[in-house]
């Protein structure tokens, strides 16, 4: 909370001039996860960013003021929470993952190393997948001073830290990256983009400031779509930063940083292929391969029982075609048999005489 609290006070003076100096609630949007961690981080965040001033100040004895910040339940979640599913093909390039080389040979070289973990924390599972688990309470209970188990050494703290950035790149990278951020990152990547382009074209009702309060997995997901991961777990507070310039009416740039130690600075981040300060139509072009056009779509896999289904359909289609031609052919030859024009008729007299 400490951290947080601070980070917003990096960000009142880092757009200071920007954003109004008092609340206003027309140029804020702020969105969090349905996870109380997250809810307070953007509280405590917040609480940094807008002091209260003047009027604003409801009680001297709190120097604090409520801002909103909105949610959606975690059941509907579709933007900030990664992995989204459900994703068959994801799930299947999960599974194409577990069997590359890279990951064979990291579960080979750790399988002693896993088998002492599971040993010492009495995990039934423990494997580079579920693994993390031991890596981040250990993590939260060092940042908070707390006594660690003997068995967690420096070089044990280091193996799992090591093995726990693994596990991002498993979710997001190793097979298929680009594939990979069309069904996870590319989706948050996606929705940035339009924030940025409404701003640009005067469509975002006057917002200045659009945060998100998430999860060191949706940072991941985020910065792999991007391409822009530097394989690390982003440490609390950390802040990835979209900032939209317009050099001269109509020209627009966009700047990236990110903040992940709460004593410099943020440093820029550039995206590849492009300059730190990039032109908005470049940035949205060089994105435009990680966002998926119809994720519903592409999340569906081409395989056997798709196929079954296709041919069952188009089946279908043709006996009915096959039937329509049919009556239309009936229909024709008893028209064509029947004779045209004027029939003699018998009458009883001419049979008489």
């Amino acid at each position: 909370m400490r951290q947080h609290w601070v980070l917003g006070q990096e960000l009142r003076a880092r757009y200071k001039g920007f954003l109004n100096e008092s609340y206003d609630r027309h140029e804020i949007y702020v969105r969090s996860t349905d996870v109380d961690r997250t809810l307070m981080s953007a509280e405590a965040n917040l609480a940094g960013l807008y002091p209260p001033e003047g009027s604003e100040v409801f009680n001297p004895n709190i120097s604090w003021q409520p801002i909103p910040v909105h949610t959606v339940p975690d059941s509907e979640e579709q933007l900030l929470k990664f992995p989204i599913l459900p994703c068959p093909k994801y799930l299947k390039l999960q599974e194409e993952t577990r069997h590359s080389a890279e990951y064979v040979n990291k579960t080979r070289d750790h399988a002693d190393f896993l088998h002492m973990v599971a040993n010492v924390t009495g995990l039934a599972d423990c494997s580079l997948e579920s693994v993390w688990t031991v890596s981040d309470v250990l993590f939260c209970e060092s940042r908070h001073n707390l006594s660690l188990p003997s068995w967690a050494t420096k070089d044990v703290l280091e193996r799992l830290s090591d093995l726990k950035d693994f596990s991002f790149r498993f979710l997001f990278g190793i097979i298929d990256q680009e594939q990979k951020a069309r069904l996870q990152g590319g989706v948050l990547v996606d929705q940035i983009l339009k924030n940025i382009t409404a701003a640009s074209q005067n469509e975002s009702s006057g917002l200045k400031l659009i945060a998100y309060s998430t999860h060191d997995t949706t940072l991941g997901a985020l910065q792999m779509a991007l391409d822009v991961y530097n394989g690390k777990q982003a440490p609390y507070a950390s802040c990835h930063i979209f900032e939209l310039h317009e050099e001269a009416p109509g020209n627009f740039t966009v700047e990236m940083y990110f903040r992940n130690d709460s004593a410099r600075p943020p440093f820029p981040v550039t995206l590849p292929g492009c300059t730190h300060s990039c032109p908005l139509e470049k940035f949205q072009s060089l994105l435009d391969r990680v966002i998926a056009k119809d994720w519903e779509r592409e999340c569906q896999l081409s395989g056997p029982d798709n196929d079954k289904e296709v041919i069952v359909g188009l089946v279908a289609i043709g006996c009915i075609l096959f039937l329509l031609i049919v009556l239309l052919l009936t229909v024709l030859f008893r028209q064509k048999s029947q004779t045209s024009g004027y029939q003699h008729v018998s009458s009883g007299a001419e049979d008489q005489s």
